[in-house]
């Protein structure tokens, strides 16, 4: 007796439409400038020295990288400092934010959504795809499932074969 078992792919079958958000990874390095090393004694800025520093400093290092402009410590750091900072970094880097690293991704990602259009995803069974190599920030999925609420079917998150569900339109 010769049996032969046809394997389906249900999951090619189901008509979902697989997004990895990691598609939208902005390209470019991603650098943190700390301000603390220009206070003195990790407390004060001091405006000469600083001026001082901000004019002799290479700038062209941070050329195509994005940078986020923080202070890690416990300072009050005048707002005209990160703006001056801001207007040296703006000629040679790809993008410039005021932020640590999590609001610097969370930048770029929003920068890179902006620019898709979704409507390509109308009426589409989406899956936003859980797991990769290039780690996505939360607020991605939250900007992803912001844009496609309204213009996809259904929205589910995880892998075509283990999914949570988000969101279903009601027609």
């Amino acid at each position: 007796m010769d049996i032969q078992e046809n394997i389906v792919n249900k999951v090619v079958q189901s008509g979902l439409v697989t997004l990895d958000p990691a598609s939208f990874y902005p390209p470019g390095d991603r650098v943190i400038y700390d301000i603390t090393e220009n206070l003195f004694h990790g407390l004060i800025l001091r405006e000469k020295d600083f001026r001082e520093f901000v004019r002799g400093h290479d700038w062209s290092q941070y050329a195509g990288k994005n940078v986020g402009i923080t202070c890690a410590a416990d300072a009050i750091v005048p707002t005209w400092a990160y703006m001056l900072l801001a207007s040296r970094l703006t000629p040679y880097a790809r993008e410039v934010v005021f932020g640590n690293a999590e609001v610097l991704e969370t930048v770029l990602f929003e920068k890179s959504l902006s620019n898709t259009d979704f409507e390509q995803y109308r009426d589409q069974r989406m899956v936003l795809k859980g797991c990769g190599d290039i780690p996505v920030p939360v607020s991605a999925y939250v900007e992803l499932t912001k844009r496609l609420t309204g213009i996809a079917k259904s929205i589910m998150f995880g892998e075509p074969c283990s999914t949570v569900p988000i969101y279903k339109r009601k027609d």
